[in-house]
């Protein structure tokens, strides 16, 4: 793909979500998402293969579908109370048509089923853009509509999130279908707290972005695409397999570093509401997700794959990325703890 068109395709990417963040109209809400899935479309499907194809279409007809439902969710609502605003109550039938799209749209569990194919499917920077930037617009319209979704609904399939994304990663040996399960289980973190308190969710959203960027760009320097991959990472850049391990335990939540923030403010606020077994059972998901985490940081780290003396190691050519990009992320996702008191206050 030509340079001109790319960035003409990741501005209209860009724009669509601003304009689905800012909208108060429900229809320019529509567009903004339309936008989004139109232009991400190309970007998924640049590499000429059957595999990308189809991820291509599975990501068209579930985002189609997604934006459907919340046309036909917010056309409901207009009917009824003839208002077309974001932040306006909704109807009975709107506000549960309205929360299946949305996690739909996001990826949580049970209507989960396209994020790991579609993610395996692309490359690993449109899996990147994927899992980071195509939550933000999803993501808004949970934030504004908050106080009129269903509280019932969120907080189970927050649970059902957490565990599937936990126990759909165990036995994946793709990088890339990892961190789509990965995905899955902190949506589910963030859906749990959304109807409880929205500003851990902002909170939990940004960690998550920093966390998820710092682990990508590790993956993507080192072109790891499987577990066995990560294995010969040290022939690469020692330095990098530990930047690459610590923010593969960071987004497992383990507690001096920056991931613990989150799940201990959402652990706090469940139990705050009176969720004990909730929060009970989100502790006990967040420990299957920090399995396959540990799995990874193991084979990346402190062991070395089981080869041959004469399996050849990767060459160490000149980085494509600029690894620049990587070291504001990884210090933010490693050493952000010592300040949740100033997130709190």
């Amino acid at each position: 793909m030509s340079p001109t068109i790319y960035t003409i395709i990741l501005s209209s990417l860009a724009t669509g979500t601003i304009i689905t963040m800012t909208s108060h109209h429900w229809l320019l809400a529509w567009v903004g998402l339309e936008m989004n899935t139109l232009a991400i479309i190309p970007i998924i499907s640049t590499m000429h293969h059957p595999r990308s194809t189809e991820a291509a279409t599975k990501y068209f007809l579930t985002q189609a579908a997604a934006s459907a439902l919340i046309l036909f969710s917010s056309m409901t609502n207009a009917w009824s109370s003839g208002s077309w605003d974001v932040t306006q109550t909704l109807t009975s039938p709107s506000h549960i048509l309205l929360t299946m799209a949305l996690a739909m749209k996001l990826g949580l569990a049970p209507v989960h089923f396209w994020l790991p194919e579609v993610i395996q499917g692309s490359t690993m920077t449109t899996a990147f853009i994927i899992t980071t930037w195509q939550k933000l617009a999803p993501m808004s319209l949970i934030f504004m509509t908050m106080n009129n979704l269903s509280t019932t609904i969120f907080l189970l399939m927050g649970l059902l999130s957490s565990l599937i994304g936990g126990w759909g990663g165990l036995n994946q040996t793709q990088t890339r279908k990892i961190m789509a399960y990965s995905s899955i289980a902190h949506l589910g973190w963030m859906a749990t707290v959304s109807s409880i308190m929205t500003n851990i969710l902002i909170m939990n959203l940004l960690i998550y972005l920093v966390m998820t960027t710092s682990v990508f760009f590790s993956i993507i320097i080192s072109k790891s695409k499987t577990i066995q991959d990560t294995a010969s990472t040290w022939t690469l850049s020692p330095t990098l397999t530990i930047i690459m391990m610590l923010s593969l335990l960071s987004l497992g939540g383990l507690p001096p570093l920056t991931g613990f923030v989150p799940k201990w403010l959402v652990m706090e606020e469940l139990i705050l509401q009176g969720f004990n077994f909730m929060a009970t059972m989100m502790a006990l998901s967040s420990l299957l997700s920090l399995f396959f985490y540990l799995r990874l940081a193991y084979t990346t780290t402190l062991t070395l794959s089981p080869n041959t003396t004469q399996t050849k190691f990767k060459w160490r050519f000149y980085p494509n990325t600029s690894a620049v990009l990587l070291s504001m992320p990884a210090t933010v996702s490693i050493f952000l703890l010592p300040l949740t008191p100033l997130i709190i206050l």
